[in-house]
């Protein structure tokens, strides 16, 4: 191909790609395609030195540049997100569940999604009370993790989910690493009785059991 005929590919390309990225639900990919397909623009708008279009498409890529900084240094960072204990029945969290019951159920699969659509209920047979936190970032809820107390101190993890748009980040975390609060509900360790989809245990401390994995809270 001749080069006016790359700088064509070139300029589809970025148009696509830009286009593209406002399908994205995850913030961070969102982000990430939308500062390629910018800056793939700028190129091709310098080439032909159409300067507005060389000026706003330089701008989105900073733009993108500065967020995707944001949420980078904040994905780890226990200021950004705040972790709330609610009942397993409280009228929200049942809202909340009954919303993502679909998604809920693909990523934590011994749940009955039906079931989760109906009423938002996570009914143990042995009748055990759960342990339920709600991940917040600002105003929004971006994840719920639920825990099944368990002789000897144990904590099993009966629900971890994160919603899509932070699905490329571990908010569920922040629950884990609060090991002081969860020691002095008599929790002595965590237990996820089978991988989840899209385990992420191994790089917040848990150690791996076959497909099971194990956090200790013991001092």
């Amino acid at each position: 191909m001749d080069a006016a005929t790359w700088l064509e590919v070139l300029g589809w390309t970025g148009s696509a790609i830009l286009v593209w990225s406002l399908l994205q639900s995850r913030i961070l990919r969102l982000r990430l395609i939308n500062f390629v397909g910018s800056a793939l623009l700028v190129a091709y708008n310098l080439v032909l030195q159409v300067w507005p279009m060389v000026a706003l498409n330089a701008v989105l890529a900073v733009i993108n540049l500065v967020y995707l900084r944001r949420l980078l240094t904040s994905r780890h960072d226990e200021a950004s997100y705040e972790i709330l204990e609610v009942a397993p029945d409280e009228v929200y969290a049942r809202h909340f569940l009954r919303r993502h019951a679909s998604d809920v159920a693909a990523f934590n699969s011994h749940l009955d999604a039906d079931r989760l659509a109906l009423d938002g209920r996570i009914d143990l047979t042995d009748g055990t009370p759960l342990r339920m936190f709600l991940v917040l970032r600002g105003t929004e809820t971006v994840g719920v993790v639920a825990l099944r107390p368990a002789p000897g101190g144990t904590g099993i993890v009966e629900l971890d989910y994160v919603t899509e748009r932070y699905r490329d980040f571990t908010p569920g975390e922040f629950v884990f690493r609060r090991g002081a609060t969860l020691a002095a509900q008599g929790f002595t360790h965590i237990q996820v009785p089978e991988a989840m989809a899209a385990p992420y245990y191994e790089r917040i401390g848990f150690t791996r059991h076959g497909d099971t994995f194990t956090l200790d809270l013991t001092p």
